[in-house]
Order: structure tokens, then sequence, then C-alpha cells
């Protein structure tokens, strides 16, 4: 497979892209993750003021992206700060999509196991999510692009519909007062909030497969917008269901909450199985994202055409890393370590790469 800009993808395939990698698993604990920083009723202002912040990074990522329009993050950073600086951040960032990876799949198969499959080992559900994702990316980009169109629409659509369906046990005194410590909690919860928003950078690395770089202004607003808004909804229908002590009890709040209301007379009276059915597909498709970027960046650093072999290399080091948990709250303590990972290798160093490249670019202008 050429990692060269062959494949081509849709402004509305980006979009697709984005919303894909930064929804996830992490929704359905994104309530009581942000209470629990925030202590107050407002997790939702710290959702809000996170997303803002997120898409004012992503602009500036692609203007970073915008010097080197064909090359990707493993490529043009290279460039920037040379080959003994930039391989070994290749390579860390190349080991963080690994472990992305197998974030993804243990948290499948933990939601599988404890919701769905009760007493089925977790490597049985691993293996087969793993050699399907495999299938999938073996097809390159534009499988994936389509693969992600399918996913959206149906996990979407369905989420809000049991997110509204529970309006009825929404408590509005449970969401008040509204500021009433004041900014002060709003800003302890920004780094959880921002956090979830994880997998914005995924521009970095579909940039140079956009068919009409033109639109990506368009790209990023939809992109970051969609996961705005369910973010929104999402922590105050909980919230206002469970205040804020209630949240914190959970373990998956967003699942107590769709449990907790009946629908009579529809085909379906419970949801919260139905809904972890079609959510796993959202969470494998997060999977073969960061799949497909880890591959990616092995090719495009070792100058080599073919993904397969990095591809069926990478498998085993998936499995085991997803293995080392023992228990939910061992992959949640993972998930956390990785997304402050992400802080630096996506908030921080782009912007010192695009600071660099800028300089670099008015000296080269003025000689």
């Amino acid at each position: 497979m050429n990692s060269e800009p062959i494949d081509r993808i849709s402004t509305n395939q980006t979009v697709m892209f984005f919303v894909n990698f930064i929804f996830g698993a992490g929704i359905l604990i994104l309530p009581r993750t942000i209470t629990d920083k925030v202590k107050t009723p407002d997790g939702w202002i710290a959702v809000m003021v996170s997303g803002l912040l997120i898409t004012l990074l992503v602009f500036l990522l692609v203007m970073l992206c915008k010097q080197y329009p064909n090359e990707t993050y493993f490529q043009f950073t290279q460039k920037i700060i040379g080959k003994w600086l930039g391989i070994p951040l290749c390579i860390i960032i190349i080991i963080y999509y690994i472990c992305i990876s197998a974030l993804e799949v243990r948290v499948m198969a933990e939601t599988t196991r404890l919701f769905l499959l009760q007493g089925t080992p977790s490597w049985a559900i691993l293996i087969p999510f793993l050699w399907i994702g495999l299938y999938i990316v073996l097809g390159g980009i534009n499988p994936i692009a389509r693969i992600l169109e399918i996913i959206f629409p149906i996990t979407v659509l369905f989420f809000l519909l049991v997110i509204f369906l529970g309006i009825g046990i929404i408590e509005i005194d449970n969401l008040r007062p509204v500021l009433g410590n004041g900014f002060k909690p709003v800003l302890n919860g920004l780094k959880t909030t921002s956090l979830s928003f994880s997998g914005f950078e995924v521009i970095l690395f579909i940039f140079m497969f956009m068919k009409d770089k033109s639109k990506v202004s368009k790209s990023i607003m939809l992109g970051i917008g969609i996961p705005f808004v369910f973010y929104t909804i999402t922590v105050v229908a909980v919230v206002g269901a469970f205040s804020v002590n209630g949240v914190l009890l959970q373990t998956w709040p967003v699942l107590t909450y769709i449990r907790s209301y009946d629908i009579q007379g529809l085909f379906v009276e419970r949801f919260d199985s139905l809904l972890l059915v079609i959510w796993i597909m959202q969470i494998f498709a997060t999977y073969i994202i960061a799949l497909y970027i880890c591959a990616l960046g092995m090719v495009q650093v070792l100058h080599k055409k073919n993904m397969k072999p990095f591809l069926f290399g990478t498998l085993p080091f998936i499995y085991i890393i997803a293995m080392i948990p023992k228990d939910i709250n061992q992959t949640f303590t993972m998930a956390d370590t990785i997304g402050n990972t992400a802080f630096y290798l996506f908030g921080i160093v782009p912007l010192i790469l695009l600071v660099i490249s800028s300089v670099r670019k008015k000296l080269n202008e003025k000689m």
C-alpha cells in the first residue's frame, strides 16, 4: 500500500474522521469525570469552553499542515526539527497510537463482557475485534472513510434518541445554581473536558488526503461542533437526572441514565443494551482510525510502501497492551495516562513546530 496521497477523502469524510475519532468510550463516563473535577453542576460550561479552545487549537494545527500540504505530521516533523529529533518524536507518536488502539479494544471488551456477554473472557472478545479492524485497515483510508460514514448516522441518531427519551427524569433544580461558586470550578474542569476532545489531532494525518483543502474550515467546525453539542447535551441530561452527588456514584452514568426510564408500548422498553451494541461500533471506529495512523507512521518513518507487514506486526503488541489492565479501574487509569500524553504530543509540540516553521519561513523570505 502506498503512503503517498493517491487516495483522497471528501470534506464530509474528513468530518467523519474528526467526529468518529473524538467519540469513543469516553462519552459513557464523561459526566462523572467532569463532575468529579468541577464538583458543581457547571460541567456543561466547562465542556463549552473547552470546545471553543480545542477549535482554536485545531485551526492552528491546520496552519501548520498548510505549510506542508502533501505531507503528514510524521513527514514534516522531520523537516522542521531534523531527523535526530523528528524520528524519536514520530516513534513516540506511533507508540501512542498503538496504546490508543489497545485501550479502545480493551474498553470494547470490558463493556461487552460486563453488559452483553457476562462471563466471556476478555481475550475471546478482543481477538475478533482486532482481526476485523485489521481487515478494514488493510484496504487503506477510503474503506475506513466509508465505514465511518455508515457508523456515524446510526450511532448519532440512536444516541440522541435515547438521551431525549429520558427528558422526563431531568430535574432543572439539579443544574442550579449556575456558576454558584464562581468560574473557578469551571477552570478546574477544563483539562478533563479538553481531553474529552482527544482525537482532534487527526487533521495532522489526514489533511494530506483531502480532495478540497480549501474546505478544511468547514470540516473543523462540523468535526468539533458535533461532539461539542453531544457532550453538552449528555452532561446536562445526566447531571440533571442524578444531581452532582448522584453522578459521582455511577461508574457508567450514561448507561445508568438510560436504565432509569421505561417507554411503554415500543418494540423495546429498555435501551441500554441496544445502545451498547450500537456504541461498540463507535468505539470500533476509533480503533481502526488509530490503527491506521500508527501503521501510516511506520511506513512513512521507514520510507516503505507497503503497510501490510506493519499492520500484522503491530497486532500482537496491541493485544499485549490491551491485556495489561487487570480490571476496569486500571483501564480508566490507562486512559487517563494516555490522555495526559496527548496534551503534550498534540497540544504543545505542534504549536512549537508551528512557531519554528513560521520563523524559518520568514527568515528564508528575507534572504
